[in-house]
């Protein structure tokens, strides 16, 4: 067995080699922990419950029931696409590599930059999410400490959970890679058991309940915008829900230095973390809604009627379970689930950041390239942390309606810089055409289809999702507000121009792609 594993550690080590590398990473992780990063960073867990308002506000129950299944749909052709790069090019710089395979330097140091802005937003934002089920969680064992910690203010409460929980996953992230395919394995029947447990409390647990009716036809619009705007433009900011949960699974493809037979686990890890969560999160959902009869308490945005705030999950749990032991149960799996999520984020960001460094595309690429001891990337974990929190600054002004809409933006900028990214390769890879050389997963002739499908859904939900969320975020329109703003098309946009002038000025001269460091 041990002569086995030479073996394939060997033939693994030789095709690195052939894309130019060097084995610096520890080769420990199984198919099994490549697919399980993938899935805890997406994580129905999280996902599902910190931004079931988006949907909730912006389409009601037919964005759940129609919407999370028909996303999930262009999703996972996305992620078919994906894959087949992943098998022909299995190293850790993932999606920048292949664009700069496919299409040379300028495509991948736009792709490297956009997946890194992702990567660091999604680490931001599921880091900032997991806080206000944390707050909550804390409250309910403490009476006291709403009003404590902090002076009660809620917004300074949740940054400074935030601060902790990044640090947690942190360190974490710094000790050794076996303890993270350890973390992440866990992370994997916590998310299983911990979901079926919730469908178990809900559907049998309570006495009130939707009809299928209801769950599939029912509209709700509390966005700001009229009803004349529902099917064409709130509807679809209703759809970030599922855009959102699931992504992040390009995780397989920058773990691949540390995944045994990479070139067929990634490409796997990273179309089945799709499915598995397209179908776990639909029954989760649909549990959700099954439940959510006390709608006028769901819906209610008064701080004194309800204190959860309009449309959120925890409203809705609340009102069909109470404050008792099934509520805490399920707000303690939900926020452990999102703390495994976290920490599978960070893994992944420094990942493509050690591995971007290492091609020259970072300033201070020599520091984030190094591993320690452990043969983890510590500087690239630390950078990548410290990023997540500078873009989450903006959590701490609170938004006139008290909706946080400085976390909806950070997920806004995680879904455009991350599908983006992914969007630039898959384009390439089209154009390329039979000329591309495939590896053992592939998709055959059904990439044409598959990959037009792909580029036209990212190219309209990145559209989508850099509008304003409310009225209040529209500038010019009575009662405008910067605090209501989505700053996504600012941070996004922002970060697109700065790479133009960037490569035009400076970074053509001397960025040349992928550097073999044999």
């Amino acid at each position: 067995m041990a002569q086995e594993e030479n073996i394939l550690a060997l033939t693994d080590e030789q095709r690195l080699n052939e894309l130019g590398y060097k084995q610096e990473l520890n080769r420990t992780w199984s198919s099994f922990s490549n697919f399980a990063i993938s899935f805890s960073i997406i994580s129905i867990l999280a996902g599902c419950f910190t931004t079931f308002a988006q949907a909730w506000n912006n389409g009601g129950p037919v964005a759940i029931s129609i919407g999370w299944p028909l996303i999930s749909l262009f999703i996972l052709v996305i992620g078919f696409c994906m894959s087949e790069l992943a098998s022909a090019y299995p190293t850790s710089g993932g999606i920048y590599w292949w664009s700069s395979k496919l299409g040379g330097a300028k495509a991948g140091f736009y792709t490297g930059w956009l997946n890194l802005i992702g990567l660091v937003s999604v680490t931001a934002s599921v880091g900032y999410g997991v806080t206000g089920f944390l707050n909550n969680l804390i409250g309910l064992y403490s009476p006291s400490y709403a009003t404590s910690f902090m002076g009660g203010d809620y917004i300074k409460q949740q940054f400074m959970l935030f601060l902790f929980v990044i640090a947690f996953a942190t360190l974490v992230n710094v000790y050794s890679g076996p303890l993270l395919a350890m973390f992440n394995n866990i992370s994997v029947w916590w998310h299983v058991f911990g979901a079926a447990l919730i469908v178990g409390i809900l559907v049998f647990g309570t006495d009130k309940h939707q009809s299928l009716n209801w769950m599939f036809t029912t509209q709700v619009n509390n966005s700001g915008f009229g009803d004349n705007a529902y099917w064409y433009f709130v509807l679809p900011l209703g759809f970030l829900l599922t855009q959102y949960t699931i992504t992040g699974f390009d995780a397989s493809a920058h773990l691949s230095e540390e995944t045994h037979s990479a070139h067929l686990a990634a490409a796997k890890g990273i179309w089945k973390s799709i499915a598995y969560s397209a179908i776990g999160g639909y029954i989760l959902l649909m549990s959700f809604l099954y439940v959510a009869t006390n709608t006028d308490y769901i819906n209610s945005f008064d701080p004194a009627v309800n204190p959860y705030g309009g449309g959120s999950i925890i409203a809705l749990l609340y009102s069909a379970l109470g404050g008792g032991a099934s509520f805490k149960i399920i707000m303690l799996i939900t926020t452990v689930g999102q703390i495994f999520c976290v920490t599978a984020c960070l893994t992944s960001c420094s990942r493509m950041m050690f591995a971007f460094s290492r091609d020259g595309a970072v300033p201070g690429g020599n520091l984030w390239k190094k591993v320690n001891k452990h043969q983890v990337p510590a500087n690239a974990v630390l950078a990548s942390a410290v990023g997540g929190i500078v873009l989450t600054l903006p959590a701490l002004w609170k938004s006139p309606t008290g909706a946080p809409t400085a976390f909806y933006a950070v997920v806004s900028v995680c879904v455009i810089s991350l599908y983006l990214a992914f969007l630039i390769p898959i384009y390439l890879r089209l154009k390329a055409g039979d000329k591309f050389k495939v590896g053992e997963w592939n998709l055959g002739s059904k990439y044409k289809w598959m990959g037009t499908i792909a580029v036209a859904e990212i190219a309209v939900i990145s559209v989508y999702f850099i509008l304003p969320f409310s009225p209040a975020g529209v500038p010019g329109n009575e009662g405008f507000t910067w605090t209501a703003v989505n700053y996504a098309p600012i941070v996004t946009g922002g970060a697109l121009i700065i790479l133009w002038i960037w490569w035009n000025l400076s970074a053509k001269k001397w960025y040349t792609g992928p550097r073999t460091n044999l």
